[in-house]
């Protein structure tokens, strides 16, 4: 299993030194919320932030835009160096443009969904993206409860690859654990975000034990 550490339960005015933590803990990459006080309620960083961020590791960066309209800001994320950007239907008329835009410029795009939006919505974009990210928990704070109704949305997104013959990763972020994480990857999830779980124990051990799900 895939772990991708959130450092949205890392220290703000540490954020490198827990950073270098996660890497040394065995974090695959590192997940950065970027939410704008308007698409969802809490306000986090901006693109300065993530090339920041990029300058300190070398772990690939999953950006995580909830925003609203993020074909405004776009090409300021595209610029920092990030692995993947990952954008909202909800957020957006654009979706299928701005994605292209993301994989045009060479960097991988996913498509995220809240956890009271319906699957139907990223039907029509999944020939595109090269990661689907489903919340597991209401959206824009650390520390949230996992809902089990999001299984059969994983379930179903996992079916959908399969059918069509796609090779787009399936990542799970909210109230994820041990136990939780096991449910997940057992519905077709292979990316575990997690933040309170890791920065709330030995971040070596909560990692390893997510990684052995």
């Amino acid at each position: 299993m895939i772990v991708s550490t959130s450092i949205l339960s890392a220290d703000f005015l540490n954020l490198e030194r827990d950073i270098k933590r996660l890497e040394t803990a065995g974090a695959d990459s590192i997940h950065i919320d970027i939410m704008d006080g308007v698409f969802v309620a809490n306000p986090t960083w901006g693109p300065s932030t993530v090339k920041a961020i990029r300058q300190v590791t070398s772990l690939p960066l999953d950006v995580h835009l909830m925003i609203d309209k993020p074909e405004r800001l776009i090409d300021d994320y595209l610029r920092t160096s990030a692995d993947y950007i990952i954008i909202h239907p909800e957020s957006t008329v654009y979706l299928r443009k701005t994605l292209l835009q993301v994989k045009n410029y060479g960097t991988k795009a996913g498509v995220a969904i809240k956890l009271e939006t319906p699957i139907d919505i990223i039907r029509n974009c999944l020939d595109l993206v090269d990661i689907v990210l489903l919340l597991t928990c209401d959206e824009g704070f650390g520390g949230q409860t996992f809902h089990p109704f999001s299984i059969e949305k994983i379930s179903q997104v996992a079916k959908w690859r399969s059918d069509q013959g796609l090779h787009f990763k399936i990542e799970v972020d909210g109230g994820i654990n041990p136990e939780t994480g096991r449910q997940c990857k057992d519905a077709g999830a292979d990316i575990l975000v997690a933040g309170s779980y890791i920065f709330n124990h030995e971040l070596d051990r909560a990692i390893r034990a997510l990684k052995e799900v």
